[in-house]
């Protein structure tokens, strides 16, 4: 169908009562994974890439493959910076061709979140901009940090002053891998989704069950980030393929099994998400 940015189809995600899935990428074979799962389930599609993943190869190189394969697709697909580090980042990331910008100063004191927020928000535009207050726990990629829940109040400020396009709320995920079962502060969510308008975004969503984030959809989440999930699923294909194939010298064969055990999930993330059917 398209490529595309996120704002409208987190809006119609937020009217039809369920989210997309925004499936973070290392290669392309993951790239082609996530598209053509977002195929076969007719479903809109969210791609990201971390900063992490941006010293591994960089933005531009990842918004020539994703552009080339949407163009392509039968689907809407947006290609998302995830947890932006800096205002740099998310400028480079904006000229690349990215179609929508995370800024994350959760680690900053209230002000200075607000002030780099609301600067990325004007440098990008039109692009929208996701932006987080409060701190998702756990390591993920460059990302870490303990919890730290959104206050409801301030949530409604921080998105009044900074002109965000949607918000990610801290309320008790983590990124990584869980060493138990998380728990989240569902009434927490209730608070912020009645303080802030815009399209909500779960992170740190890899080892949540699935019925805590169907629930959370039906709260308000619009947007659900997975991330570690799919590496371990392509990496452990990939080592079994090895394991097979123990002569095998073409990438393409190990790493293609690589690329459908992550398309086989995505597809079962996307029923997750409730958004199959929805392109």
């Amino acid at each position: 169908m398209s490529f595309v940015d996120t704002k409208e189809m987190l809006k119609s995600a937020q009217a039809g009562g369920y989210a997309v899935g925004a499936f973070n990428v290392e290669n392309l074979e993951m790239i082609q994974a996530v598209i053509s799962a977002a195929e076969k389930e007719n479903s809109p599609v969210i791609i990201q890439t971390t900063p992490g993943t941006l010293n591994y190869a960089p933005p531009e190189a990842f918004a020539g493959a994703v552009r080339a394969l949407a163009e392509e697709s039968a689907v809407p697909v947006a290609l998302h910076l995830d947890h932006g580090n800096s205002f740099e980042l998310a400028a480079r990331c904006a000229k690349a061709g990215y179609s929508s910008i995370m800024i994350d100063g959760s680690l900053l004191p209230f002000e200075e979140n607000v002030s780099l927020s609301e600067s990325v928000v004007k440098e990008v535009a039109p692009l929208p901009v996701e932006a987080e207050l409060g701190t998702v726990g756990g390591k993920e990629d460059t990302h870490s940090a303990g919890v730290s829940y959104t206050d409801p109040a301030q949530a409604a400020e921080f998105v009044s002053r900074t002109g965000i396009s949607s918000f990610a709320p801290a309320i008790g995920t983590a990124h990584g891998v869980y060493k138990a079962e998380p728990k989240l502060n569902l009434p927490l969510l209730d608070e912020i989704r009645s303080a802030v308008s815009v399209p909500l975004v779960l992170h740190g969503t890899s080892g949540v069950p699935d019925e805590t984030v169907k629930e959370c959809i039906k709260r308000g989440i619009c947007k659900v980030n997975y991330a570690t999930e799919l590496r371990i699923t392509f990496s452990n294909a990939v080592r079994k393929a090895l394991a097979d194939m123990p002569e095998a010298f073409d990438p393409k064969k190990y790493l293609g099994e690589g690329r459908a055990a992550v398309e086989k999930r995505v597809r079962e993330l996307i029923g997750v998400c409730g958004s199959n059917g929805k392109a």
